[in-house]
């Protein structure tokens, strides 16, 4: 087959590496686990994105997740036109932030007091320091492999784009911060109950992904949250489900929804923005009042509840609110997973596996699905490199890192999903021959 020009692309990199650093703006933008040029976009319709040189992919990462009803949807573009007119950022409250307040209360009742923000890592730092100060305590849990956004104390064996680069941690986060942090494996029982027989009245909270997918999707095991809620309760710990990812993605109550186990804090992002910058932290009332200007916890950000962000929200969310949404999704990711195993096996490729909730999937070069980083690491890299590069060529693309979940849209039905197929069957066919 003949290799799409991407020539545009290439110069844009070369320049945008001279006032940016790595000439990205976010790291795992870069390409650097999987090789080659990345590709700059300059359109995006319901599941496709065209890249600046005018090639047309199938997108199977949607913003990273945000773009759940399609890239560019009539009624997204509309709402956020209709707000831009009266003003871009006012400073003061609006009504629109109290209507997606409400929204997200009545679908996601643990959270009966919320703050907006413009971002899912504000949404975490925020929800971590109203956790340490309604509990007077300092240490927080979290797990090994999940991401909780650049915040200081969390990038202790962090996921997401440092895992790309095989780094565990960050430069420039004092020990002293990552003092206060335990680490654990996610999905180890046992290590959650030995620590908190060990620092029960110290910790002020634990965080997790409560369904993983910053060191790919990584479900829980059976009894993995149940623990936690457990022993948070037992020791007067706040429990933080981080949903940035997951809430509205995997279903219309998120992970909570999913397995009825309700956190004392949510922090959200990305799907509640509708693909603008938009975070929200909340929980249980008695925890929220410890905000100012109710108490004695700040939180503050200029841009917070912004009015255009807050348009694409809500008119994002009604259409996911709507009869069998999340059914429609769910079937459409379940039957790309299906179609690429199958892909696979037919190539004669056993070292392959995939995985979906919801709207958000997972694809793993290991005979079967991984519960902690450990499996997830182990898995071949090299292979899913040449894979996506093969995936890329035929007009697919994919996340740029093996340590990364997937998303699809409700507009992903029919063409796109063909589309994805045929270009898996040959992808696969390639990556064997080499």
């Amino acid at each position: 087959m003949t290799q799409p020009s991407i020539a545009t692309s290439e110069a844009l990199f070369a320049q945008a590496q001279k006032t940016i650093p790595g000439g990205v703006n976010s790291p795992v933008r870069a390409f650097r686990s999987v090789g080659g040029t990345p590709r700059f976009f300059a359109k995006a319709q319901g599941p496709y994105l065209w890249d600046a040189d005018g090639n047309r992919y199938v997108d199977t990462i949607c913003s990273w997740g945000p773009a759940i009803v399609g890239h560019a949807h009539p009624e997204v573009i509309d709402a956020v036109q209709q707000a831009a007119e009266g003003g871009l950022s006012f400073g003061a409250p609006t009504r629109g932030e109290v209507e997606l307040a409400e929204w997200v209360r009545d679908h996601l009742p643990s959270m009966e007091m919320m703050r907006l923000t413009s971002s899912g890592t504000e949404a975490t730092m925020s929800a971590i320091r109203v956790a340490r100060g309604y509990t007077g305590r300092n240490k927080i849990v979290k797990f090994e492999g999940c991401y909780h956004g650049h915040v200081d104390s969390l990038l202790v064996k962090a996921g997401s784009g440092l895992l790309t680069f095989g780094n565990p941690t960050s430069a420039g986060v004092p020990e002293s911060f990552a003092a206060e942090t335990l680490v654990l494996n996610y999905n180890d029982i046992d290590g959650v109950k030995a620590c908190f027989t060990a620092h029960g009245r110290d910790i002020a909270a634990v965080i997790v992904e409560p369904i993983a997918g910053n060191m790919n999707l990584v479900r829980p095991v059976p009894g993995f949250l149940e623990t936690l809620r457990a022993q948070c309760t037992q020791a007067g710990a706040v429990l933080i489900f981080d949903e940035v990812m997951t809430g509205f993605r995997v279903g219309a109550q998120g992970v909570q929804g999913l397995t009825g186990i309700t956190p004392d804090m949510t922090t959200l992002g990305k799907v509640i923005g509708g693909g603008m910058p938009l975070g929200a932290f909340g929980g249980r009332k008695e925890i929220m009042q410890m905000v100012a200007p109710l108490g004695p916890v700040y939180q503050a950000g200029t841009l917070s509840g912004n009015p255009v962000a807050v348009a694409a929200g809500l008119a994002t969310l009604k259409i996911v609110s709507q009869p069998k949404f999340f059914e429609t999704l769910t079937q459409i990711t379940q039957d790309c997973m299906q179609g690429l195993v199958k892909a696979a096996r037919a190539a004669g490729i056993e070292n392959f596996s995939a995985d979906s909730v919801g709207g958000m999937f997972g694809i793993y070069f290991s005979k079967s699905l991984p519960k902690t980083l450990d499996d997830v690491t182990a898995s071949d890299r090299e292979m899913f490199s040449r894979f996506f590069h093969a995936m890329l060529d035929r007009g697919v693309y994919l996340a740029p890192s093996a340590y990364e979940a997937g998303f699809l849209s409700i507009q992903h039905q029919g063409e796109p999903l063909e589309m994805l197929q045929e270009a898996a069957e040959a992808s696969f066919q390639k990556i064997l021959a080499h």
